[in-house]
């Protein structure tokens, strides 16, 4: 499967952070768990693995980094820290920038901050940028909910 086949379908949904964009956003929230992640790409000490299941588990007193899977599975993501920035997490989100869809309209844009990220990311183990825009979206007390930025890789 070539690249652009794997970002535009759901084949391969475990798409790894470039380094140097988690350290720039790390910088600002130090992240104490990134919450979907297989241990070799994980990007903080503690993180949950697909075995671990970080759905069903609480990020409640953590500063959390997501980067969940791209499918369609996403939106129990999205929901998942919605719900745990309301027991007191901070859960910053990497996502495709997809703001004509249903989660953005309810859970998105009325509960976080978004930060749409000018150009495409690279993602660790592509060859070339993504073939779609992404987007940071910030749930919890370090959020300016309802305030929509852009910010450089």
């Amino acid at each position: 499967m070539n690249n652009q086949e794997a970002m535009t379908s759901s084949k391969k949904q475990d798409w790894e952070t470039p380094q140097d964009f988690f350290n720039k956003v790390n910088k600002e929230f130090n992240f104490t768990l990134d919450v979907c992640a297989v241990p070799e790409t994980a990007k903080c000490k503690r993180y949950f693995t697909p075995e671990i299941d970080g759905l069903k588990q609480d990020w409640s007193k953590d500063i959390c980094w997501m980067n969940p899977p791209y499918g369609r599975e996403q939106i129990k993501w999205i929901k998942k820290a919605y719900q745990e920035s309301l027991k007191g997490a901070t859960v910053v989100c990497l996502i495709p920038a997809r703001p004509d869809t249903i989660v953005w309209h309810e859970y998105i844009f009325p509960n976080a901050e978004v930060r749409f990220i000018k150009g495409r990311l690279k993602f660790v183990g592509a060859e070339t940028g993504a073939l779609f825009p992404s987007a940071l979206v910030i749930f919890g007390e370090k959020a300016e909910i309802g305030t929509i930025k852009t910010m450089l890789r």
